[in-house]
């Protein structure tokens, strides 16, 4: 395998964001016979391969070293690969992306007036053995995390009905006592009478840029993986902050006021005319308000598309796939 081929999720709302992210990147995704085709390009990058699957497929050939590079869900990732130790020597999480995410849950029935916590739930499970003479069902697609959590909360008399259609449907149609499933706002369990455990939140999951450490890295690809990581990491960094210019009588007094009161950046230095400093959006208004007082006459606030600097992503990835 010579070119670096880089998952993406194949359909659906994911794939929108993700094809966004790397859009914003620098890095347009092109196929051949449009939507239909399941390989692609990106155009200035070659060597790189674009393969659409769904996002659990993409765990599963990351952790196979069939593809280098791949944006899906972490609820995916623990879920593919259930023993840390293992997850951690074929994986490397190189960031979330800030989407996609979602919480995988334990919900029972509403009328469960007197379960409310895990402890709850394994009291129910006794009970529910001794009065039909079965255990209790827990229908999900995600078995290993059940298990995982599960075993950790002290609960052992039940056993999994995988689900294949929708999960939370399987209580009303008796094919199980209660579900774990993974829910964005909650509203599809409340409209099938559904509550989550105060304790039962399994894993908080949103979408990552993963690598995969079982591929086979080159001298080729290793390069083009910095490359995408790079681009990703100038793009996020650019959605996490504005940009402030102002000429102000003493710049170098104002860029450290700003970085002490604020957490600004001045990337190039308190020289140049006028002062340009990166703060965070939430804190750009108040930061150009105090550079206001300190003299600026007039300042400036812009929306900029990349921020190419020294980043960490970059150098752990590096590490990881040596």
């Amino acid at each position: 395998m010579s070119d670096l081929v880089l998952a993406v999720p194949s359909k659906g709302r994911l794939q929108e964001q993700a094809l966004d992210v790397l859009l914003r990147s620098g890095m347009k995704v092109e196929r051949a016979r449009g939507g239909r085709d399941y390989r692609g390009v990106i155009p200035g990058l070659d060597g790189v391969e674009v393969a659409f699957l769904s996002a659990s497929e993409i765990a599963r050939e990351l952790a196979a070293g069939n593809v280098h590079l791949g944006l899906t869900g972490l609820d995916l990732i623990h879920e593919t690969v259930d023993d840390a130790a293992e997850r951690a020597a074929k994986f490397h999480l190189v960031t979330p992306l800030g989407f996609g995410g979602a919480d995988v849950v334990v919900a029972v029935p509403e009328r469960w007036i007197d379960v409310e916590t895990m402890a709850d739930l394994a009291d129910v499970a006794e009970m529910h053995r001794a009065r039909h003479g079965r255990t209790l069902r827990v229908a999900t697609k995600f078995v290993h995390l059940t298990r995982r959590f599960f075993a950790a909360a002290g609960v052992a008399d039940y056993r999994i009905v995988e689900s294949l259609g929708a999960t939370e449907g399987a209580p009303a149609a008796g094919a199980a006592e209660l579900i774990v499933d993974i829910t964005t706002t909650g509203a599809t369990l409340a409209a099938n009478q559904l509550k989550v455990l105060s304790d039962g939140v399994i894993l908080q999951s949103q979408a990552h840029f993963v690598a995969s450490r079982a591929a086979l890295w080159t001298q080729e690809t290793r390069p083009l993986a910095a490359t995408i990581v790079e681009r990703i990491a100038a793009d996020m960094r650019a959605q996490a902050i504005l940009e402030l210019r102002a000429v102000l009588p003493d710049p170098a007094a104002a860029a450290a006021g700003a970085a002490e009161r604020f957490g600004a950046v001045a990337p190039f230095g308190p020289a140049p005319a006028p002062l340009t400093l990166h703060v965070a959006r939430r804190r750009a208004s108040a930061c150009a308000a105090w550079l206001r007082g300190e003299g600026a006459g007039a300042v400036v606030i812009t929306q900029v598309a990349d921020v190419y600097e020294d980043t960490p992503l970059t150098a752990a990835l590096l590490a990881a796939i040596a």
